[in-house]
C-alpha cells in the first residue's frame, strides 16, 4: 500500500502523539517526574498540528509561466495550448464568449500550474490525433463552462481551473 506524500505529515503528527501518550503513562506509573518534558512535547505537537492544517489551507497556485496558444483551425472554435513544462499539447472549447481574461490552470498532461494570457501568442505545432475524454468546469458567477481535453495524452487526475477566462473570477471553477 503506497502512502499519499500529502499524508505523510499528518501521520507523523500521529505517531508523536501516541510516543507522548506512552510517555504520559510511564510518567503516571512510574513517579517520573517528567511533567514539564511532556507538557513542552504536548506544546510541540500542538504547534505542530497547528503549522499543518494552517500549511493545508488552499493556497493561490504558483503561477510558472505562460502558456503558447495555437489554432489548429477555427472549426469546433477550439484553442489549442502547449504547456511550456511537459510539451504536452491541450485544447478548450470555447463558450458563448470568446476568452477575454487571462486564467490560471493546470496543465492537463502533467499537472503544472500555468497562465493563459487573454491575448496568447500563436505558434504552429502538430496536433496529436489521439485525445482524451473531455472535463468540463463551470463558472458559479458568471455561469460559462470550458472544457478541457489532453491532445495525445491521458488526463491528469487533478485539474484544476483557479479563474474564469470569462468573467476573470479567481475563484475554483467547479467541475461537472
Amino acid at each position: 500500500m503506497k502512502i499519499p506524500r500529502k499524508t505523510l505529515p499528518f501521520i507523523g503528527i500521529i505517531f508523536l502523539a501516541f510516543i507522548v501518550l506512552l510517555f504520559s503513562i510511564w510518567d503516571i506509573i512510574y513517579h517520573e517526574q517528567w511533567l514539564e518534558r511532556i507538557i513542552a512535547l504536548y506544546g510541540i505537537l500542538i504547534i505542530l498540528t497547528l503549522l499543518f492544517l494552517v500549511s493545508k489551507e488552499k493556497k493561490k497556485p504558483v503561477v510558472k509561466k505562460n502558456v503558447d496558444e495555437f489554432e489548429k483551425s477555427l472549426k469546433g472554435k477550439l484553442h489549442h495550448f502547449k504547456c511550456p513544462s511537459c510539451g504536452g499539447i491541450f485544447a478548450i472549447k470555447k463558450s458563448k464568449h470568446d476568452n477575454k481574461k487571462p486564467f490560471t490552470l493546470t496543465c492537463p498532461d502533467c499537472g503544472t500550474t500555468g497562465t493563459i494570457p487573454s491575448k496568447p501568442s500563436q505558434i504552429i505545432e502538430e496536433i496529436p490525433e489521439k485525445k482524451s475524454i473531455n472535463k468540463n468546469f463551470k463558472c458559479e458567477t458568471c455561469g460559462e463552462w470550458i472544457m478541457i481535453w489532453a491532445e495525445g495524452a491521458n488526463l491528469v487526475s487533478d485539474i484544476h481551473v483557479f479563474s474564469c477566462p470569462y468573467c476573470g473570477t479567481k475563484q475554483d471553477m467547479h467541475r461537472t
